[in-house]
């Protein structure tokens, strides 16, 4: 279903082309063979969602924070979490709710001009990807970092191993 939108521009495929996404999800499926290579494609899934929250603050936000969505009692955001993590989140003015429903009462308000329906509808389901993506790529990093760091430990208990061996191998009778 196409919908006319007036005053919101949602991303395109242009818009990921810079983020390399090909490589980064290339990157899930190739035989690890140490930490190094686990610790590369952490790098890869937190530059991924660096840059998707990039996006999401440069192409997004500027554009709710603008006429005619910057008249509304909901407001896009962006919040950070503790992990560091930015999502964006609807709030209201006073900064003091926040969550889809402060989105639904503006889409179901009579004081919504009926022209911005389709824009924040659009709006919505673009917060509702970049979120996922974001998060993904994040929690790729997250498990991508705990896979290096056992790695680390399985490698170091096998040198220790190995290390001992070569010790009684090398001691004279």
């Amino acid at each position: 279903m196409l919908m006319e939108l007036h005053y919101f521009n949602p991303l395109e495929k242009a818009d990921f082309l810079a983020l390399e996404h090909a490589d980064y999800l290339k990157g899930l499926l190739t035989p690890f063979k140490g930490k190094g290579c686990l610790e590369s494609w952490e790098a890869q899934c937190l530059a991924m969602r660096d840059g998707l929250i990039d996006l999401a603050q440069t192409r997004i936000l500027t554009q709710a924070r603008h006429y005619p969505f910057n008249l509304l009692p909901a407001q896009l955001t962006p919040h950070i979490t503790r992990a560091g993590t930015t999502f964006l989140r609807w709030r209201n003015p006073e900064r003091t709710t926040m969550g889809v429903a402060l989105w639904q009462r503006c889409v179901e308000s009579e004081a919504t001009p009926t022209l911005l329906l389709n824009d924040l509808l659009a709006l919505e389901q673009q917060r509702i990807v970049l979120n996922m993506q974001i998060s993904l790529s994040h929690a790729l990093a997250k498990c991508a970092r705990e896979c290096a760091s056992k790695m680390a430990q399985a490698e170091s208990i096998h040198q220790r191993c190995v290390d001992q061996r070569t010790i009684r191998l090398e001691i004279p009778k």
